[in-house]
């Protein structure tokens, strides 16, 4: 058994670790309940946006737009592919930087695989948000890009126009020719699942089903059975949209991010302080077990030492 010294001094370390955890556990609460605030705001703006754009392709067929159209490879060419991957600035927060590392890498290998069987290379490279994600990353063997820095915590929508800016700039200049967005979405308080979406060149499908929720049909932002005249023309409505869609979708997914990094931290501060109360209970029936056995000691020696005497 322990001695009641060292007992002690594992006691005042699991109450130290304890007041620790629970401080971060309520400033995790307060952060997560301003974000979850945010993020109801914001929602309302980058859906619509997500259902328009969808709207606007599901009812004018003949858009032109090179965000909207997928480029064309053959053998021996190269998929050039942007991963924007949205990780934390801290660590502390359970398995959630890990899962977003985690379908990051098997997205980019399951891209090898595919298109080495089309004999087409692969040419990826990763922007990411926060800095545990990069640095995990990183010592994986991954290359993250250093000259891309964004910090992930209470977002703006002014930082969100800029990354979508940087993605449209690169995209239109041929640097890439595939975009996708990587967070984490919040499904309850206690669901939360790393997703993949394809921002650039547009995918309805996938946006429609992280956005737009409920809507199999056209006629999401409008009502349904109506019709719509684009004014110029569709084209030029759509070139608006996608501008404003895309900062739109990116500064939801950063609000989202935010709001799930600051839950999943808060719950991992709830395990650990359970896990310390837990620890409290039974050091305590150590010390007393300690104590009650010195005590015994103590009085054998004391008797002991009598019946010498006599």
């Amino acid at each position: 058994m322990e001695s009641l010294n060292d007992i002690k001094k594992r006691i005042k370390s699991v109450n130290d670790i304890s007041q620790m955890t629970h401080a971060m556990q309520l400033v995790s609460a307060s952060k997560m309940r301003k974000s979850k605030q945010q993020h109801e705001m914001v929602s309302p703006f980058f859906t619509l946006c997500a259902e328009s754009l969808v709207e606007l392709h599901t009812n004018a067929k003949d858009i032109d737009n090179p965000f909207l159209q997928m480029r064309e490879k053959k053998a021996g060419d190269t998929w050039k592919i942007a991963y924007f991957i949205l990780t934390g600035d801290q660590g502390l927060a359970g398995a959630y930087n890990n899962n977003i590392v985690k379908i990051t890498e098997e997205h980019i290998q399951k891209k090898i695989m595919e298109n080495a069987r089309k004999n087409i290379k692969t040419d990826y490279r990763l922007y990411v948000f926060g800095h545990m994600g990069g640095e995990k990353l990183k010592k994986d063997g991954y290359f993250v890009d250093p000259d891309f820095s964004f910090p992930i915590s209470e977002p703006t929508y002014y930082e969100a126009r800029n990354v979508a800016n940087i993605i449209r700039a690169k995209y239109l200049n041929g640097e890439f020719d595939l975009v996708y967005l990587i967070y984490t979405k919040m499904e309850s308080i206690i669901s939360m699942k790393p997703v993949i979406t394809r921002v650039v060149p547009i995918d309805t499908k996938s946006l429609k089903e992280t956005f737009v929720s409920g809507a199999e049909d056209a006629g999401i932002a409008l009502e349904k059975g109506s019709s719509v005249d684009y004014y110029p023309n569709a084209n030029a409505v759509f070139s608006f949209l996608i501008d404003t869609g895309l900062n739109a979708v990116m500064y939801g997914a950063m609000v989202e991010a935010f709001a799930c990094e600051q839950t999943a931290r808060m719950q991992a501060m709830d395990n650990a302080n359970r896990n310390a109360d837990e620890m409290m209970k039974s050091l305590t029936m150590m010390s007393n077990r300690a104590r009650q056995a010195r005590i015994t000691n103590e009085l054998n020696e004391i008797v002991n030492g009598a019946s010498q005497v006599e």
